[in-house]
């Protein structure tokens, strides 16, 4: 870097990804990608633009088109959460929500309580923005209300972020009385809660998902959205609800950002969610991913047995198998990357040092089930013996790269 250059230190505090690192090592052909959440190509509708791109052309509202935000807020309070049309931002996917919540809220030393495990891109996010965590433990159920008012009265935390619907990277669902509760503590401290809830309706069985914003009644609260998971994520189309006195704050940064999101896909999409197809698409994707997760719980039945603990998620895009014994989760991505199988070391998802454990997330969406059953006994036959039976020689990446993540 040239002497006379000088950036600001945020950037002294960003940090590669460790998923897009791994993921530009998996274009390859014949690598057997658990790695990223990414949805089947034949489960993403066909996009249509041309009849929809006459008037949309130009620049548009920073808030989005209004046809689309209708359509969200509608969905959102057949959810309970009460917001209209006028609480509803689109966003460039919902990472730039994340990142939106980071400028509202976060100054350099801001805690932020959240789960532990967590989205680990939004570790990232928040920390350009100099925010520091307090994770949760997360069971099952959720995490404990009671946990989370001792971190508040502790830390005094700027906000809560909790993914409580099919977690990432966990896929735990929150049972009722603990989105009860949760909505309690915060009320009662004045905590604003971001809820994250990307994965809501990739859904294989019944669980409670009612959001926790639903149940809050004087805290602040931003709701995140996406449609990336159910449509493609191409599009880059997210959204964001709020309370009435966060959402100018929003558009004002929203506006600094990007000015808007893109018309053409907003567009599209308002017409295929109010379409008779859209149902059809879903019910669709998610028979398609609940036979590609069957066929991971039976492969890992066959391949890890004795060696970790994992639940078949209710729905969602993700395994998260906890390894009974200690093992470099990272000195393992480097050898099955060998092997062309690619999977998520568990630490990244991690926001301190303090509850973490050795753990894989296995994504099982992107996979057809052939390959998901050939993925895991290489992943499983590596866990036992250290080198599977054949390999085809793929280059993996660095110790130094992938801490890059």
């Amino acid at each position: 870097m040239p002497s006379n250059l000088k950036l600001s230190r945020r950037t002294e505090r960003v940090t590669g990804s460790l998923i897009r690192d791994i993921l530009q090592l998996t274009q390859k052909p014949g690598v057997i990608s658990f790695a990223g959440g990414l949805p089947a190509e034949q489960s993403m509708p066909a996009l249509a633009f041309d009849a929809l791109a006459d008037g949309h052309r130009q620049y548009g509202p920073s808030e989005g088109e209004p046809s689309l935000r209708e359509s969200i807020a509608a969905r959102l309070g057949a959810l309970g959460i009460d917001a209209d049309a006028a609480q509803v931002l689109v966003t460039s996917g919902s990472q730039q929500g994340i990142d939106l919540v980071g400028k509202l809220f976060v100054d350099e030393g801001s805690t932020v309580v959240l789960e532990a495990p967590t989205y680990l891109a939004t570790i990232q996010a928040l920390k350009v923005y100099g925010a520091e965590f307090h994770g949760l433990p997360l069971t099952a159920d959720g995490i404990d209300p009671d946990a989370l008012r001792h971190a508040i009265m502790e830390r005094r935390p700027a906000f809560a972020y909790l993914i409580p619907t099919f977690q990432n990277p966990s896929g735990a669902c929150y049972g009722t009385e603990v989105r009860r509760e949760v909505a309690r503590v915060l009320d009662e401290t004045g905590v604003p809660l971001v809820e994250d809830d990307p994965y809501r309706d990739v859904a294989f069985e019944a669980c409670e998902r009612t959001p926790i914003c639903a149940y809050l009644k004087r805290t602040p609260w931003i709701y995140l959205g996406s449609f990336s998971k159910i449509t493609a994520p191409g599009l880059r189309i997210g959204y964001l609800a709020s309370s009435p006195v966060l959402f100018p704050w929003l558009v004002r940064l929203k506006q600094a950002s990007d000015l808007h999101t893109n018309r053409i896909g907003q567009a599209w999409l308002a017409h295929f969610l109010e379409s008779a197809e859209f149902d059809t698409h879903l019910e669709r994707l998610t028979g398609l991913y609940r036979e590609r997760r069957d066929t991971m719980q039976e492969s890992l039945q066959r391949h890890f047995g004795g060696l970790a603990h994992w639940q078949a998620p209710a729905g969602g895009l993700f395994f998260w198998v906890r390894l009974l014994h200690e093992r470099d989760t990272l000195a393992l991505l480097q050898t099955a990357l060998k092997h062309d199988v690619a999977f998520m070391p568990g630490d990244p998802f991690f926001p301190g040092a303090e509850h973490r454990y050795p753990a894989l997330r296995l994504n099982f969406s992107h996979s057809d089930p052939t390959r998901i059953e050939q993925g895991i006994a290489v992943l499983g036959q590596l866990m036992q013996t250290g080198e599977p039976e054949t390999h085809s020689g793929f280059a993996p990446p660095t110790c130094s790269s992938l801490a890059a993540g």
